[in-house]
């Protein structure tokens, strides 16, 4: 049984990067939890978006927990430059394409007293993370392909939500469990009802049709508590 505390955190992917800093300050306004940065890197996934001068700059907008998501090769390198930025939160990913010792790349992160991640992409199963378990303070589930924001969720990573809930519960680990793609108010139980606490929304939430942030944010969180 999932026993962590719900948590919401806006993504700046679905943001006006002309004006980064008042989205920063809008989340805050609007009762976000955390800020989620996605850092793409072209060659990880296809796309790019920002390095450290921009995490900087949100650190400078917002007192709220920067969540880093590095979608990146080699990702050790960079680990430095994003924490002196202002990142807290700082998630890699497992996969042998993202080039780097993932243990050794937690450790850099935990040693400068960081709360360390591990993401895996939709096709990547849980076995592959599962070592690392104990070592983490998030898992982040790609509920859609990384690279683009505007995708259908993929229901299909449900049951490896669950898988992970299970195995961080028989090690008694207060894991807070993170998907991220296509979260509305139905996918959103849906992945809370497996397992996951905190929810990643992008488009949902800077773009909604009819709510404002800080409506889209509520309903958002209610929906998730109560996910039965």
């Amino acid at each position: 049984m999932n026993q962590q505390p719900i948590l919401i955190a806006p993504s700046v992917l679905a943001a006006d990067f002309g004006h980064m800093a008042d989205a920063a300050q809008l989340v805050e306004r609007s009762g976000g939890d955390w800020l989620h940065c996605d850092v793409m890197d072209g060659h990880f996934v296809p796309n790019l978006t920002f390095g450290p001068d921009m995490v900087r700059a949100l650190r400078q907008a917002t007192k709220l927990p920067l969540d880093v998501h590095l979608m990146i090769e080699r990702a050790d390198e960079y680990i430095t430059a994003f924490i002196d930025a202002g990142a807290d939160h700082i998630t890699v990913h497992v996969e042998d394409a993202a080039k780097h010792d993932v243990a050794r790349t937690l450790a850099l992160i935990k040693a400068r007293g960081k709360r360390a991640g591990l993401s895996l992409n939709p096709s990547t199963p849980a076995e592959k993370l599962l070592p690392y378990l104990p070592g983490l303070d998030q898992v982040l589930c790609m509920t859609v392909n990384p690279g683009f924001g505007g995708q259908l969720f993929m229901p299909a990573v449900l049951p490896k939500i669950r898988q992970i809930r299970d195995a961080a519960n028989s090690l008694g680990l207060p894991l807070d469990i993170t998907v991220d793609g296509g979260i509305n108010f139905e996918t959103g139980q849906l992945c809370v009802r497996a397992g996951a606490n905190a929810l990643v929304a992008g488009n949902f939430l800077f773009r909604h049709k009819t709510l404002n942030m800080t409506d889209a944010i509520r309903e958002l969180r209610k929906h998730a508590e109560n996910h039965d």
